[in-house]
């Protein structure tokens, strides 16, 4: 490997404007690259569409949730007959309009019963809804100041396509002119998701920003010691739009979780970059730019590189992870570290060469800062004492690691993003209304879901849920419609049915049947907390095995309510192997690289800081989300560079050092003051995410930032304390060893 970096070393040196050159196309194709960045949001972000579960749940979004618009109708008297009479009017334009599959109203019903026509008194009016059950007037009607229209997109539609028609249907109301006292706002899941990428947008540039001023002023405080001290922000600002650049290129998508990592690359390249100055400074000032530039690349670029790679085995643990959106966060903070470590590898160097970089201070001078003579000072007294620290240390982690489990996990879409966001302020004005907006769908297959016995298997069940949980509102299938249009009542032969069947409007009949082999219901719940709606998931699907569908049926519950209560079990399973596996590539990588005792001392401070981990996210009454759930495994990334930064250099010193003690001293004074430095410019590089609007990426900010300030105490005061112990431990078993081969047992 040496020759690999003294290969790197020399083209640096002898051809820089060929490197330089070859950086500038690389860079320009990542400009091009960047143009191809999309944005993802939506139910893909959770679930794999090409697992079982994913391909079953896509069936059902395809055919019975296939993405729906939503109208709100607000006014003192829904059922007022200019009100029916003007969701009839709209109800032609909205369905002319590309892309639209159906649409269907409270109107459609009111017409049906009224030979085609719209009453023109409220009195007929009230008739007529008489007729209707209460279980389908709620399904338009949910309150006395609230009508919906739902409007069916086609399926498949791409999100330009999408984007298209919801700015149609917009303009297409603008120009409706309700009635007076009518109000028109269009709503539901598109649009949430439309929104959602929109925020996520402005979202991106402000966490970025934020990142690179801190970055600044972190730089322009700490880093004081070193010339030209803002070289490390043009390097990670490369770093980023190389990353950038390749995901474009790679066709990696940006969602919540991706632009959550950027501020992660940033304050993990500032990481890299700034090990790579300080080295070049302290050598600069011993000898030659060209030898100082030589060391810097052939010493601290393997030392780097290792921590690197250790901390992209947290990022890989995050592979074993079902969720989409973890699995994205870690690709992308595995590209982006590595891209800023090469970055910084070979541009500090370069810009050094370029610019004939000279050092600050006086040259030949090894003059260590007061923050060195500080944190030696510290590593000293407790390498001298370090068994009362490691018990104090390994004390907290105990505890951590016990109460993790207690940790609620939140899975709810709608609180992670803005409480402002338009469309979650439509959807929460809904929900107050009528409960929860997500439908607890129950899709029922079979070679004939129309048979008589099957219609009274599905009028049974859902009066019998109806019965038992007080959780449930209202249930909604293609029974009800049945009723309505055959004078209340499930008609008793097939020929019957089929005839109550074709009087049913078309767009109704999409919602709940798809053609004769599948249907569904849907059960309407009040607002339920994440853990509430995974309870009743489970007492439902034990209802569906007492109460046995008809030989030959098969019923299920499905769509996002299954999707985001499972999404529970995911995370909860999932953080826990991938912190898990996280330790072992980390014991791996460290057995193989080092191959010596040694190479365990980083996972005692790892352990802890996990452990400290979860104290503190219980104090503070953070909850596990997709992100925070990535936070163990990523901890055991971040904890190792800095303590592997540590270990090299101790193991660097002890070569020449007298003793233990000094060769602690000594590498923390040498390396302490620039892995502060770092630290504090990830803990503010992290920090940026505190900045954003949505409360999942703010919560992962706060609790990231938590993670790097114990990973600098795990490397500044756990390291030593672990070193000191295993050095006494290796001296006492050499010890027996001599007094054994000085002093062999007499037979």
């Amino acid at each position: 490997m040496r020759s690999i970096f003294e290969s790197i070393s020399s083209l640096v040196v002898n051809r820089p404007k060929l490197v330089l050159g070859a950086l500038c196309l690389i860079f320009i194709a990542s400009i091009v690259g960047m143009s191809m960045l999309k944005m993802q949001t939506g139910n893909e972000t959770y679930l794999d569409k090409n697992t079982p579960k994913g391909i079953a749940f896509s069936h059902y979004e395809d055919t019975f949730s296939q993405d729906t618009l939503v109208i709100l109708i607000e006014s003192n008297d829904p059922l007022n007959p200019d009100v029916i009479a003007y969701l009839d009017k709209i109800t032609p334009g909205l369905k002319n309009l590309q892309y639209i599959n159906s649409v269907s109203s409270i109107a459609d019903l009111v017409k049906q019963a009224n030979n085609g026509n719209i009453p023109r008194s409220s009195g007929e009016i009230k008739n007529i809804k008489e007729s209707i059950s209460s279980e389908v007037l709620n399904h338009y009607i949910p309150s006395n100041l609230l009508t919906m229209m739902m409007v069916k997109l086609d399926v498949g539609m791409t999100d330009q396509k999408q984007k298209s028609v919801m700015n149609n249907v917009r303009s297409f109301l603008n120009s409706s002119h309700p009635p007076p006292g009518v109000t028109v706002t269009l709503t539901g899941n598109p649009v949430f998701q439309q929104e959602m990428g929109q925020e996520l947008s402005k979202s991106m540039g402000t966490l970025i920003m934020g990142a690179m001023v801190l970055m600044v002023i972190v730089l322009g405080l700490l880093f004081a010691y070193v010339s030209h001290r803002f070289i490390p922000v043009l390097i990670v600002a490369i770093g980023l739009i190389l990353t950038f650049g390749i995901m474009g290129l790679c066709g990696v998508h940006l969602n919540t979780a991706v632009i959550a990592a950027f501020p992660v690359l940033i304050g993990l390249g500032i990481d890299y970059a700034i090990q790579f100055h300080a080295r070049l400074e302290e050598e600069a000032r011993k000898g030659s730019l060209i030898d100082a530039v030589r060391i810097t690349i052939t010493r601290t670029g393997p030392a780097v590189l290792f921590a690197m790679i250790a901390t992209t085995m947290g990022f890989i643990a995050m592979f074993i992870s079902p969720v989409p959106m973890i699995r994205s966060f870690g690709l992308v903070a595995i590209i982006g570290v590595a891209v800023c470590y090469m970055t910084s590898l070979i541009g500090i160097p370069l810009i050094a060469i370029l610019i004939k970089y000279k050092p600050k201070g006086i040259s030949g001078e090894e003059k260590p800062t007061k923050a060195d003579l500080v944190l030696s000072k510290i590593a000293v007294t407790i390498a001298k004492n370090p068994l009362p620290i490691l018990m104090v240390a390994i004390l907290f982690a105990f505890i951590g690691l016990q109460v993790d489990p207690s940790i609620p996990i939140s899975t709810s879409e709608r609180t992670f993003v803005p409480s402002d966001m338009p469309a979650k302020i439509s959807l929460d004005k809904v929900s107050r209304t009528i409960g929860s907006t997500t439908p607890v769908p129950i899709l029922v297959t079979g070679n004939n879901v129309l048979s008589p016995d099957v219609l009274t298997w599905i009028e049974t069940f859902q009066k019998n849920e109806l019965s038992l949980y007080m959780e449930i509102t209202g249930s909604t299938s293609i029974v009800d419609y049945i009723k309505i249009y055959n004078n209340g009542t499930v008609p008793q032969t097939q020929f019957e049915i089929d005839e109550v069947i074709s009087k049913i409007p078309e767009g109704v009949r999409n919602e709940f049947l798809n053609g004769r082999t599948e249907t569904i219901i849907e059960f309407s719940t009040k607002r339920l907390e994440m853990p509430q709606q995974d309870e009743l998931k489970t007492q439902m699907t034990n209802d569906l095995v007492l109460l046995t569908p008809p030989p030959g049926i098969s019923a299920s519950i499905t769509g996002s309510f299954d999707l985001f209560t499972t999404l529970i079990s995911d995370i909860s399973e999932s953080k826990e192997q991938m912190t898990l596996l996280g330790f072992i590539l980390i014991v791996a990588f460290l057995a193989l690289i080092y191959r010596k005792i040694h190479a365990v001392t980083p996972i005692v401070p790892i352990v802890c800081i996990v452990g400290w981990n979860a104290v503190a996210m219980l104090i503070l009454n953070i909850d596990y989300t997709p992100m925070t759930a990535c936070l163990g495994s990523m901890t055991i990334g971040v904890a190792a560079e800095y303590t592997i930064l540590i270990m090299e250099r101790y193991l660097e010193e002890r070569e020449t050092a007298a003793s233990t003690i000094d060769a602690i001293r000594e590498s923390v004074r040498k390396i302490g003051s620039a892995i502060m430095v770092s630290g504090f410019a990830t803990f503010f590089g992290f920090s940026a995410l505190m900045l954003s609007n949505f409360n999942m990426i703010s919560n992962f900010g706060l609790t990231t930032v938590i993670a790097v300030l114990f990973s600098l105490i795990g490397a500044v005061a756990i390291m030593p304390a672990v070193l000191s112990v295993l050095d006494e431990l290796i001296k006492d078993v050499h010890t027996i060893e001599d007094k054994v081969l000085h002093h062999p047992h007499k037979e």
